[in-house]
């Protein structure tokens, strides 16, 4: 004959107790969006060590250089920098490359700027290597002997920021596909770039900076 045992209640323990309690609230805060849920994709990073081709970066100074353009003084943004191909083989270099104030205006690197600008501008730096924008999209070979040498060129329409930040694409061919609103109705598919960031601190009013290169504050690759 089989005994049967009195029936005990399951008691929790104190921990036991604000464990539970504890998990609640958490999914209620869920719930109500002020925690976020662990099923949002975080923004995609770059790779720690490169996946696909890159070449090797130098960038040089960022300075301000004012040009006489139809009888007015103008002031423009300029930067210097010098790719090799290290990686091997035949590689196309197209930069693409964007300056950003902190008011986030974002402007295209030789857009609005003469070829006379681009001159005047290239003849003060004095190197017979020194390739424009346009001039430079070409196939590197590798090796340091094939090293190029560029500038990027963009009008100053904010002589008052206070930080600018150069977005510098071509330089990788890793990219990485990224979906915004994924279950919503309307999702959106970006495809996004390894790209070398340069931020730059330029306290005051530029204006009075002359040939004075910024201060380098961060650099470091993103995906944009």
């Amino acid at each position: 004959m089989t005994r049967l045992l009195p029936h005990r209640p399951n008691r929790q323990t104190p921990l036991s107790r604000l464990r539970s309690c504890l998990v609640a609230a958490v999914c209620a805060l869920t719930l109500l969006g002020i925690v976020p849920s662990t099923t949002h994709a975080a923004a995609p990073e770059p790779s720690p060590v490169p996946t696909q081709w890159e070449f090797t970066f130098e960038p040089g100074p960022l300075r301000l250089a004012w040009v006489d353009v139809d009888g007015e003084h103008k002031p423009f943004f300029y930067l210097t920098y010098r790719v090799t191909n290290h990686w091997g083989g035949v590689k196309l270099f197209a930069p693409d490359v964007a300056l950003m104030t902190d008011n986030s205006n974002v402007l295209r690197s030789g857009r609005d700027v003469s070829a006379a600008v681009t001159e005047e501008i290239m003849r003060r730096l004095d190197n017979p290597l020194l390739e424009s924008q346009i001039d430079i999209v070409s196939n590197v070979l590798e090796g340091v002997e094939h090293a190029r040498d560029g500038v990027v060129i963009w009008p100053a329409q904010d002589l008052l920021a206070d930080e600018v930040t150069v977005f510098f694409a071509g330089l990788s061919g890793e990219f990485q596909s990224y979906i915004v609103g994924r279950n919503t109705d309307n999702p959106q598919r970006y495809t996004l770039r390894k790209t070398m960031m340069l931020r730059y601190s330029t306290p005051g009013e530029l204006a009075r900076q002359g040939d004075k290169p910024f201060e380098l504050v961060e650099k470091r690759w993103v995906m944009r």
